[in-house]
């Protein structure tokens, strides 16, 4: 019986090596079951229209492709020039860039080491004593010189090796679309912010205006009060309503100081010394036509999914090495030199000394450690399958949720741009009857409330339609492949496979 095992285990190994297989499985990206819409019900062709600053109506250009410098799409030379800037001198991108390289030459040192002999050169010279009590005379001092040149080799027989270079491999993979993430989240960053600033300046703006025009009818109100067609509490609630609206602008000012902090930091520059461009509604231009990528081509084109997926080739490879590490190692090593007691000898034909080698290395006990290491091979695989997915779906949501934001977001500026419009004409109607006298002190301080408000509320929608239009942007992955210099097209030499990964190739192997 044990005979029967030994001449199938040796069948076995034999096998895999003449069929020259790598153990484990070869990696394939998970197949995509994706539908031909982002949600649940269609979208309109393109957003509603606002008679006001960014209402223009958007359309969704669906299997068009997105610009690599899709900021550009904002017509602001000044938010260009900042991003720019961004991208040569901020330090979390350059961090994304040293990983790569790192991983890049972790890559290279194991390939040199796992693919080619390594050779050594070395020379010694010694001084020794010889014990003389072995054979019955005084011990004896003597020199001894040696040169030579060592060489070993690790026979990759079962494809050990070849499964690390291809972990390696994926891993440069998963830092190269890390550095395109980071590259995205800074642009995103650096666009969604200077839109807040613009947003924050003419808030700032909607309330000085709000504050002058207070200002006004408190006058209005003291000469009426001094005529005593109003009392003394008419005064007092404008007064009230002045203060009310000063206190909005410490708060607004400090967001904006913050928002210029933050963009400071994102190009790389200390707040005291960030030159900045100042940005208004007004100087950035709403793009009217959003390209649209396909759904099954949106698994390709968000780095944080190509990311992932290089974790999940990465995760395959292990479980390949988990499996090689069942089988036996075989090394080949030998040596040339010389070697004398005297230098001027060295290099004598009576002196050559060589050597050569082979050792067979095979676990045979090691209480369940290495099938134990396997399984948990097997288990990192299924928790970064899981993870893979979950990237997906959530970056569908994402899609999703952007994609009905713009729908909504631009309904929405058509009716706050109609509720200003209103509230203004209710204001100044209201004044001039006030200012008659046909209605009362209380309708006035109502319809100032309603236009303040208003006027805010539009502010925000205009600004959430550029910031939403961004995210969608952002959402589609940026465009980073239409990129030249895009960092994981140096990446895309993957390992050749020919075979899905399957439950049933995970679980092939052996136990020790």
């Amino acid at each position: 019986m044990k005979l029967l095992f030994m001449h199938a285990s040796v069948a076995g190994i034999v096998a895999i090596v003449l069929t020259g297989c790598a153990p484990g499985p070869d990696f394939r990206p998970p197949e995509l079951h994706t539908t031909g819409y982002y949600t649940a019900s269609p979208l309109p062709s393109h957003t509603a229209n606002a008679p006001t600053d960014g209402g223009a109506a958007q359309r969704f250009a669906f299997a068009q492709d997105l610009s690599s410098q899709w900021w550009t799409l904002f017509r602001s030379p000044e938010l260009d020039a900042l991003i720019k800037q961004g991208l040569a001198d901020s330090p979390s991108l350059s961090a994304a860039r040293a990983a790569l390289r790192e991983a890049q030459e972790n890559l290279r040192a194991a390939g040199g080491a796992l693919l080619y002999p390594g050779v050594d050169a070395g020379i010694q010279a010694t001084k020794q004593r010889a014990s003389g009590e072995s054979h019955g005379s005084r011990g004896s001092e003597y020199d001894l010189y040696n040169a030579s040149v060592k060489v070993s080799y690790t026979l990759d027989l079962f494809g050990g090796s070849r499964r690390r270079l291809e972990a390696l491999r994926a891993q440069v993979d998963y830092q190269s679309y890390q550095f395109e993430a980071a590259y995205l989240s800074l642009t995103a960053n650096i666009v969604t912010t200077a839109i807040r600033e613009a947003s924050l300046r003419a808030q700032i703006g909607a309330a000085r205006d709000i504050l002058a025009a207070e200002q006004k009818r408190i006058d209005v109100v003291k000469r009426q009060f001094q005529l005593g067609a109003v009392p003394r509490t008419s005064v007092l609630s404008q007064q009230s309503e002045l203060a009310k609206t000063r206190v909005m602008l410490p708060s607004l000012e400090k967001q904006l100081a913050f928002t210029r902090h933050a963009l400071s930091v994102l190009t790389g520059q200390l707040p005291s010394k960030g030159k900045l461009p100042q940005f208004r509604l007004d100087s950035l231009t709403l793009p009217e036509v959003l390209p649209i990528s396909l759904p099954s081509a949106l698994a390709h084109q968000r780095p944080d999914i190509r990311a992932s997926e290089a974790l999940l080739h990465q995760a395959s490879a292990e479980v390949g090495i988990a499996t090689a590490n069942l089988y036996p190692q075989i090394t080949l090593s030998g040596s040339y030199g010389t070697q004398a007691t005297d230098a001027g000898y060295l290099f004598n034909g009576e002196s050559v000394i060589w050597n050569l080698g082979a050792g067979l290395l095979q676990p045979i006990f090691h209480g369940g450690q290495l099938t134990a290491k396997r399984r948990a091979a097997i288990a990192s695989y299924d928790r970064a399958k899981a993870q893979y997915r979950q990237t997906v779906l959530k970056a569908f949501q994402n899609v999703a949720d952007v994609l009905r934001a713009l729908d909504t977001d631009a309904r929405t500026l058509q009716a706050q741009a109609q509720a200003e419009t209103a509230a203004k004409a209710t204001l100044d109607l209201t004044q001039k009857q006030f200012e008659l006298g046909a209605v009362s002190y209380l309708s006035l301080l109502v319809a100032q409330r309603d236009y303040q408000q208003a006027r805010i509320n539009l502010i925000a929608a205009q600004a959430e339609r550029y910031s939403d239009t961004a995210a969608l942007f952002q959402a589609l992955g940026g465009g980073w492949w239409n990129r030249a210099s895009a960092s994981a097209e140096t990446a895309s030499k993957r390992v050749k496979t020919d075979r899905p990964v399957t439950a049933g190739s995970l679980h092939r192997g052996g136990s020790k």
